[in-house]
């Protein structure tokens, strides 16, 4: 009877993985919530047709809202938030430009030349907003909004020029769309959203995992007896080829997360390219593993006999492997600062020696000596692929790390002001909106100054570029909190964090 085989570890089914993280949960479950939000979304924006109330309001172009939601709802918010606005730009920009093209050609052209002039204008758009949606940047982020254009751009005016109404033509139709828009963007967002972040965040995570499997499989299988082999499973190599074929779907996952708002730890202008990164060198060392795995298969690999000399520290080499790799998805999976520094790049240190060592030992010649000299060559481009990896979650983690408060400087204007002074409710609103504003811009530095005339206020606040947008929030909220209890009831004072900064003036100023 043929051995029966565990699963891979590595699967996305599980729940919680060998190194403690948690999963996604069950795919089957998710498939079943969207499918019901979509059958929501459509019964309500059908209720345009089925209640007469509301049908005499839109009548006939109800079908363009119910097209829209059709057409936007996609699984994740973010894929249903970036196709929203695409279609919303597209349809503002291809009407508006339809109705003046349209509204042009009859009034300065009319009679056949109209169409002469709409005809003309429709082949240049086309050509440029086709050209426009090939450059791959655009093409990333923008490809539906410029198809959408296209298509809004030569309805309005073919439909311009056979109709006397086209201003309520495009009227209505934006208006349907935009209710459409609105019923797939709340259903998405609101009701148990699936968060394209979470989805990369975990997807990331996972390749920690299969690779830590695939290490310590390789190994395992290298140094079995055949009779063993009959009896045992093969190591399992889909979770390399999984992490091989995955670049598409990062960048995918990635170009909705960017879309999606500020929700858990993600926030605006979050690092999604280090994420990318991050995949690109788990591909790179999944990569060298399939190789390595090509490598122990060869049959000019050492004896038996002869491999089991080295088995011990190999051993030791391919647990070292994976216990850093799953340090490392730890690290990643909890979204955490990384602990002592020294720790992984001390334990890849130990890893190398090791190789060395065995190197050194090897007695091979000929083409087992070739053999086995690739054999550890190959392990040591692994170590050195981890080496970077390490790196860039540390990169990451500091990123995406606690926002350093430990205060630098507070310092005060020796004049006050007293509590019925206009300058209270002046610096109030300046205070509150350099808070809730400086985390969304991009750079995290912003200035403002108070609407009041008879008091003016002025203000200043930034952020480290390699916080998070919440932990921009944090900062900025100790920064606060450390200067008006060190500058209470002043008319200036300014106070710098470690990872932030804030300052209000009674006049203008630069920094």
């Amino acid at each position: 009877m043929p051995p029966q085989c565990a699963s891979h570890r590595g699967q996305p089914s599980m729940q919680v993985d060998r190194f403690g993280n948690r999963s996604q949960s069950k795919p089957e479950v998710r498939r079943a919530i969207h499918s019901v939000k979509v059958g929501v979304a459509l019964v309500v924006i059908s209720l345009l047709y089925l209640l007469d109330p509301l049908y005499n309001q839109v009548g006939e172009n109800a079908m363009w809202a119910i097209m829209t939601v059709v057409v936007v709802f996609e699984f994740f918010a973010g894929a249903t938030l970036g196709k929203g606005v695409n279609r919303a730009i597209g349809t503002i920009l291809g009407g508006g430009l339809g109705c003046i093209v349209a509204l042009l050609g009859d009034a300065l052209v009319g009679g056949v030349g109209n169409a002469i002039f709409a005809a003309t204008f429709v082949f240049v758009f086309g050509i440029a907003a086709t050209y426009v949606r090939l450059i791959p940047r655009i093409k990333r982020r923008y490809d539906y909004g410029a198809m959408i254009f296209i298509l809004t751009f030569n309805l309005i005016v073919v439909s311009g020029w056979r109709a006397d109404e086209v201003i309520r033509l495009a009227r209505e139709r934006l208006v349907d769309i935009g209710i459409g828009l609105a019923v797939s963007v709340f259903t998405s967002v609101l009701a148990f959203p699936m968060w394209a972040s979470d989805e990369l965040h975990f997807s990331i995570a996972s390749k920690f995992d299969k690779l830590a499997s695939c290490v310590e499989g390789c190994l395992e299988e290298y140094f079995i007896s055949v009779e063993e082999k009959e009896n045992r499973c093969k190591a399992n190599s889909s979770g390399c080829e999984s992490v091989l074929n995955s670049k598409s779907n990062d960048e995918t996952l990635a170009n909705f997360a960017r879309w999606e708002p500020w929700h858990g730890k993600f926030g605006i202008f979050y690092p999604w390219d280090k994420y990318l990164r991050i995949g690109d060198v788990l591909r790179e060392l999944a990569a060298t593993l399939a190789s390595l795995k090509g490598c122990l298969q060869s049959p000019r690999q050492p004896m038996q006999s002869q491999r089991q000399l080295m088995k011990q520290p190999l051993e030791e080499v391919g647990s070292s492997l994976a216990w850093t790799l799953g340090e490392l998805g730890q690290r990643f999976m909890k979204m955490e600062k990384s602990q002592p520094k020294a720790l992984i790049p001390s334990k890849l240190q130990a890893i190398k020696e090791e190789l060395t060592l065995v190197t050194s030992a090897s007695k091979l010649e000929g083409s087992e000596g070739l053999a086995m000299s690739t054999f550890v060559f190959l392990l040591m481009e692994i170590v050195d692929k981890v080496e970077i990896l390490a790196k860039e979650v540390e990169e990451l983690g500091s990123v995406r790390g606690d926002p350093n408060t430990k205060i630098s400087r507070v310092l005060c204007n020796s004049q006050t002001y007293s509590a019925g002074d206009p300058f209270a409710i002046s610096l109030a609103y300046v205070i509150a909106d350099l808070e809730a504003v400086t985390p969304t811009r991009k750079g995290y530095d912003y200035k403002n100054i108070s609407p009041y005339p008879n008091s003016f206020a002025y203000g200043h606040a930034a952020c480290n570029t390699n916080l998070t947008s919440p932990d921009c929030g944090t900062c900025l909220q100790a920064a606060k909190t450390a200067m008006f209890q060190g500058c209470n009831s002043r008319i200036g004072a300014q106070t710098a964090l470690i990872d932030c900064k804030i300052r209000y003036e009674q006049y203008p100023f630069d920094e």
